[in-house]
């Protein structure tokens, strides 16, 4: 195996470069229910996100772990951004027109 360089870096190698790092902590997604106004943290494997065409049709879900209502709310570009960015699974609805 070659050792990988760059630019200022001679002689650094992947394992190197990581050997400081630890393991990484799961992200988790601050939530409320409007339903039993519980607040709690998700994990991604919890969320569901759809993006539709428009702001009216994208959005993200749950089911809230304290009362078991399915929650469903909408979801700006930030959400789309944050939520993606955390591995939430995600659905892209397609328009049948």
């Amino acid at each position: 195996m070659s050792e990988a360089t760059g630019p200022g870096r001679p002689g650094v190698t992947a394992a190197s470069a990581f050997a400081g790092m630890r393991r990484v902590a799961p992200v988790v997604f601050r939530a409320g229910c409007p339903d039993c106004r519980g607040r709690f943290e998700l994990a991604a494997s919890a969320l569901r996100l759809a993006i539709g065409a428009t702001s009216r049709t994208t959005f993200y879900s749950f089911t809230c772990p304290e009362c078991g209502s399915a929650v469903r709310k909408p979801a700006g570009e930030r959400i789309v951004e944050l939520l993606t960015g955390g591995g939430v699974r995600t659905l892209r609805l397609h328009s049948t027109v």
